[in-house]
């Protein structure tokens, strides 16, 4: 019998999905992605587009290309999920399906915090990292603040990476009088890696004169003043603001049944299975459980071998033949420093403590190594 399956959201975890189904899959079985974009951007890059060593031309493929694969890609807005009837409305129509992978990543909403929006700048979006490096390219002012609003947000490491490039970013031009300080909620950086990762960080952010500032979670920022607001009272000036936004799931799954209290989809950590029948949550909008109590970090790496645990399991049943495989929770991430340089993470999450998290110092070969991932990424999907 002829299968539907209906793959939300165009980012790394959608794409990996839909290639793997049309790989495992006969060409009698539709393969529907939906995004509201027409154009990927490859998200790992935005910091590199951000101090001007990518151009956006470079990171973006249309996600029209993955017809030639036998995929069907339909751009619209996903507006509701109904799982009782199998439907999903977008903005053009209605489409059923047999299986459902959602995988819509987070949304930013830097308005649900007053003032945010209007005064920061956010490498977490592409158009966000080409204006914060017009910005740089003329800043005059001294103090660059990096606000991590709250949590969870995709891509931990991001943002003490960002501050590594910056500082490197103005070393090399000269501009030793910028300081950078970060402020986040966490305790100490990379809080998912534990204890080790985040002390051997918190060092290496001295070594360069970055400040760290931790539990500093906030609650306004005056753009006419130049002022963040900290919950604790405190307050702090700032020349140039570089915001990770409030992460929120997709308003789509409101009223789907498919979310918790925390907003997110809650799955079986192995399989991506959701409390629904034929339905899976892949990558940001996942909410998978880990053996200390907290959840798995937002990571797109995370996604991409969710969406392959995920292809093979919807495959096998379809078939009714095969292996089925397991998601492992093992990862890794590369941590750019500056300087040609980069650090790397790797472990397993599912471990029952985090002091299998390790940290790799910094050399030429991990960044290079990012450079090659980045590279190869865009080509083996595209």
């Amino acid at each position: 019998m002829e299968k539907t399956i209906v793959i939300l959201g165009g980012g790394i975890g959608g794409i990996v999905t839909a290639r793997e189904l049309r790989k495992n899959l006969g060409p009698q079985h539709r393969i529907i992605l939906i995004d509201r974009q027409p154009v990927y951007a490859f998200s790992p890059s935005f910091l590199w587009v951000m101090i001007g060593w990518r151009t956006p031309e470079v990171i973006q493929k249309s996600l029209s290309l993955l017809e030639k694969y036998g995929i069907e890609f339909r751009q619209g807005v996903v507006e509701e999920i109904s799982t009782g009837n199998r439907t999903i409305r977008t903005n053009h129509g209605m489409l059923e399906y047999d299986y459902l992978v959602v995988a819509l990543g987070a949304e930013l909403v830097p308005g649900s915090i007053p003032g945010l929006q209007e005064a920061g700048l956010t490498f977490y979006s592409l158009n966000g990292a080409i204006e914060i490096y017009g910005m740089l390219r003329e800043l005059s002012g001294r103090k660059i603040a990096i606000v991590i609003s709250e949590l969870p947000y995709k891509g931990p490491p991001a943002p003490y990476e960002a501050a590594f490039l910056l500082e490197s970013f103005f070393r090399r031009r000269g501009d030793t009088d910028k300081k950078i300080e970060i402020y986040t909620p966490e305790s100490s950086p990379v809080e998912f890696a534990g204890v080790n990762a985040g002390t051997r960080l918190t060092s290496m952010l001295f070594e360069r004169g970055i400040t760290l500032c931790t539990e500093k979670r906030i609650a306004s920022v005056d753009k006419e003043r130049k002022m963040l607001s900290f919950g604790d009272g405190t307050l702090s000036e700032y020349d140039l603001l570089i915001m990770v936004p409030p992460h929120r799931a997709s308003p789509a799954l409101r009223g789907s049944g498919l979310t918790d209290r925390s907003g997110w989809i809650p799955v079986d950590p192995r399989t991506l299975r959701t409390a629904v029948p034929d339905v899976f949550a892949i990558g940001d909008t996942a909410l998978v459980p880990l053996p200390n109590g907290s959840s798995l970090p937002k990571e797109g790496l995370f996604a991409a071998n969710q969406a392959e645990v995920v292809a093979n399991i919807i495959a096998v049943e379809i078939n009714q033949h095969g292996f089925r495989k397991e998601f492992n929770g093992s990862g890794f991430w590369f941590v750019e420093t500056g300087d040609g340089r980069a650090g790397y993470l790797s472990g397993n999450l599912f471990a029952d403590s985090q002091g299998g998290i390790l940290f790799h110092e910094p050399n030429m070969t991990y960044h290079w190594g990012k450079v090659v991932f980045e590279k190869y990424w865009i080509w083996r999907w595209f």
